[in-house]
């Protein structure tokens, strides 16, 4: 007699219904995933779009599951820029030798993991919780200014003083490409087009300090990058006149 039921599509079901279950269970979820996770979609939908929910669902998994590993977003954000440190970090013993080349490399790693993870800016100067990548972080500018042989509190205000220049430079340079991106100009672009209005301004005598500079503006540079490195040679220039001299 013909049977009703329909067999099994070839390769289903041969194994115990038992066993089945057991061999699809997941590998329970560790807060590097979800961490991993948040990142990944900050990175390419913006730090907005970071939520419980939207990690659960990058990760196939309910949003209450995340709970047991993280109480709230804040607490989310600070395991994200503390795990973001770890691309800053300089293999143990390949710290260049020299203060000044040491503390540059530094700066451009940071600027780096900035322009990589845009995001990050929006964090760095509200989330201030001490974990343990930002303190290896901490412990290895310092040890970058060793040979100046400064106490540590003057060390950490120069490291300070670097960061709070970098984080400029990076702004400036997310900001260029944002309004190229939204509208198809750059900064530079913006200022040519203001030209016609400025001559106006200037020619009424207000402003007799900029009038100089309307037809001949300063030339920056156009490359961030070679920007960057003649600002931080500036700022290191000074700290070694008044921290490096005899």
């Amino acid at each position: 007699m013909r049977s009703n039921v329909d067999p099994p599509e070839s390769g289903a079901g041969t194994d115990p219904v038992w066993t089945r279950g057991r061999a699809r269970q997941r590998r329970p979820l560790c807060r590097a995933d979800i961490v991993r996770a948040a990142m990944e979609i900050g990175d390419a939908e913006g730090l907005s779009a970071v939520s419980i929910r939207r990690i659960a669902t990058h990760l196939g998994a309910r949003a209450m599951s995340l709970y047991s590993h993280i109480d709230k977003k804040e607490d989310l954000f600070e395991l994200m820029i503390d795990e973001l440190l770890t691309e800053i970090l300089i293999p143990p013993g390949e710290l260049p030798r020299g203060w000044r080349a040491a503390i540059s490399e530094i700066a451009r790693r940071e600027r780096a993991m900035m322009l990589r993870h845009p995001w990050a800016v929006k964090l760095v100067n509200h989330h201030t919780a001490i974990g343990p990548n930002r303190l290896r972080h901490l412990e290895q500018s310092l040890e970058a200014l060793d040979e100046l042989g400064l106490p540590a509190d003057k060390a950490v205000l120069i490291v300070h003083h670097v960061d709070a220049y970098m984080v400029g430079c990076v702004l400036r340079e997310i900001s260029d490409r944002e309004m190229v991106r939204r509208y198809g100009v750059t900064h530079a672009d913006a200022k040519t087009a203001a030209l016609p209005y400025l001559r106006q301004l200037v020619a009424e005598g207000d402003f007799p300090r900029l009038a100089p500079l309307v037809d001949n503006p300063v030339r920056v540079q156009a490359d961030p990058e070679e920007r960057f490195e003649r600002g931080l040679a500036w700022l290191l220039d000074g700290i070694e006149h008044n921290f490096a001299g005899p």
